[in-house]
């Protein structure tokens, strides 16, 4: 297989896979492994194509970023407040995301414990759905600093590989009373600063992998991942409203169940 093709499939599933609530982490995993695109350069790889996800975020809601630097009047969601929110979400992950990052890498990235995340994390959206009430909170401008602190706090579930960040804040914000459809846009906003983060600080650990030949590697893997996240992203916000996330429960139940009995070693 080619490695430009290997380049686009990754994109594909990246960018399909990380602002769903099905885990991009554990998908990249098991088809870096169906594909034979493991090791240092692949996870090199597979840090700096997340950027192009985070790219089409930044694009779709280019208003409420843009906000964050020149609030408009009737904004809540904005300005240093706007600021303040994100950083309160960012900051538990970001602070047991480094306390735990070498025991996470070393123990926590493989297929087995991939599977078990899966599961979990569906258990997860069943039970969250199954306590569906009326929301207190219907639009990003009604989230208040404790709903942010919360949302983070629900974040830190996210450091399990195959868990999935959107399945732990979306879920987590509709058990602490937020619409699901402004769960999922303040996750998507939220993920973000996060991932900056994270790949900021891998890019930084995997510098010595990186290698001016495999510029067309990654420009492709990247401009791949921007299309289908923005096409996700889009599409996911149009039926987050009328449906729930049980499908996506499912489908991760069945998938743990593939991988189990065919990569599970």
């Amino acid at each position: 297989m080619s490695e430009l093709l290997i380049a686009g499939i990754l994109g594909l599933v990246q960018g399909i896979t990380e602002f769903l609530p099905i885990s991009s982490t554990g998908h990249m995993i098991i088809v870096g492994e169906l594909i034979g695109f493991t090791g240092d350069r692949a996870a090199t790889f597979e840090i700096c194509i997340q950027l192009g996800s985070i790219l089409a975020v930044v694009v779709i809601y280019a208003q409420r970023f843009l906000g964050l630097i020149h609030p408009r009047p009737g904004m809540r969601f904005a300005g240093r407040r706007g600021i303040f929110l994100l950083f309160l979400t960012f900051l538990p992950a970001a602070v047991v995301g480094l306390l735990t990052h070498g025991l996470i890498k070393k123990h926590l990235f493989s297929s087995t414990t991939v599977c078990l995340a899966l599961v979990a994390g569906a258990l997860y959206i069943f039970f969250v759905e199954r306590r569906e009430r009326r929301p207190t909170a219907c639009s990003l401008d009604e989230i208040t600093p404790a709903l942010a602190l919360g949302i983070g706090i629900f974040q830190c579930l996210a450091l399990w590989p195959g868990f999935s960040r959107s399945a732990a804040t979306i879920m987590g914000a509709m058990l602490l009373g937020v619409q699901r459809k402004t769960a999922a846009e303040y996750s998507f906003i939220a993920a973000v600063p996060v991932m900056v983060a994270a790949t900021g600080y891998e890019l930084l650990s995997s510098a010595g992998h990186l290698d001016t030949t495999d510029i067309s590697l990654f420009a492709t893997g990247f401009a791949v991942a921007f299309i289908t996240a923005w096409v996700a992203v889009k599409t996911f916000i149009s039926l987050v409203s009328r449906i729930s996330l049980r499908p996506f429960a499912i489908y991760r139940i069945i998938l743990a169940g593939v991988v189990f009995f065919w990569l599970v070693k």
